[in-house]
């Protein structure tokens, strides 16, 4: 980045800290003074303060990405985040949506087919390293076995800001050609594989338990804890993704 970027980051963090202290409560509190009978006017306005945070952010050489995620976290620091968030429920899944649509259309089905033994071979070493490292890590903190276990395969999935990153390498010419679709592969596959691995999850508690890792209670628990485990999961792996992420990925 050098010197330069570094302070012009710094520069534009600290102008967001000041104005989420001052003008977007402001802003936030007038947008909904003014639309009292819809709600119409409150997303169109919450929508398009994020679009001009990441315009400027790209203005100032810095990422799109950078710019929305510093514009959903000045949103949050108000009193009127929870209320933002709500409101743009609706437009959030949609982006959501059209995001990995676009990942899907980047996929090439051919060449992962031809290459299904080093897909399926990254996928698991994936996870089992993922797994082992959360499950390491979570147990270093004090809990007990079977809540390190069940924390390390909840997260042994590769998440879905990959992608971004995975975007922004394609563009910046860092991973081009086979490994980039390969990465991408790996990415979705894995994803795929996060609701197997939820159903799993009594099967290797009771597995546990009968090997003495886990307390017997644990598979009295796991009885009425699994599902709502899994659909609790899937309601938050919903995430907003900005819109520039897929002409980008189009353009790669």
């Amino acid at each position: 980045m050098g010197i330069i970027g570094l302070v012009v980051l710094i520069a534009f963090l600290a102008s967001l800290s000041v104005l989420s202290r001052t003008c977007v409560p402001w802003f936030l509190k007038l947008m909904i003074s003014l639309s009292s009978q819809t709600n119409e006017l409150y997303q169109l306005a919450s929508v398009a303060f994020c679009l001009l945070v990441a315009w400027c952010s790209d203005k100032l050489g810095l990422s799109l990405e950078l710019g929305s995620f510093a514009a959903g976290v000045m949103i949050s620091t108000t009193d009127l985040g929870q209320h933002t968030l709500e409101q743009v429920e609706p437009i959030r899944n949609f982006f959501a949506a059209l995001f990995l649509a676009s990942i899907g259309m980047l996929i090439h089905v051919h060449f992962l087919w031809n290459h299904i033994d080093i897909l399926l071979a990254s996928v698991i070493l994936v996870i089992i390293i993922k797994t082992t490292v959360v499950t390491t890590v979570v147990k270093g903190f004090g809990y007990n076995n079977k809540t390190s276990v069940l924390a390390g395969m909840s997260l042994a999935q590769i998440g879905e800001f990959a992608f971004i990153l995975l975007s922004r390498a394609s563009n910046l010419h860092l991973v081009e050609g086979k490994l980039y679709l390969l990465l991408l592969g790996t990415t979705a596959l894995s994803l795929v594989t996060t609701p197997l691995l939820f159903k799993l999850i009594p099967s290797i508690v009771h597995l546990g338990v009968l090997l003495r890792w886990f307390s017997p209670d644990s598979a009295v628990e796991m009885g009425f804890k699994g599902d709502n485990l899994r659909s609790e999961s899937g309601k938050q792996r919903v995430t907003l993704l900005p819109i520039s992420t897929l002409e980008e990925s189009h353009d790669s």
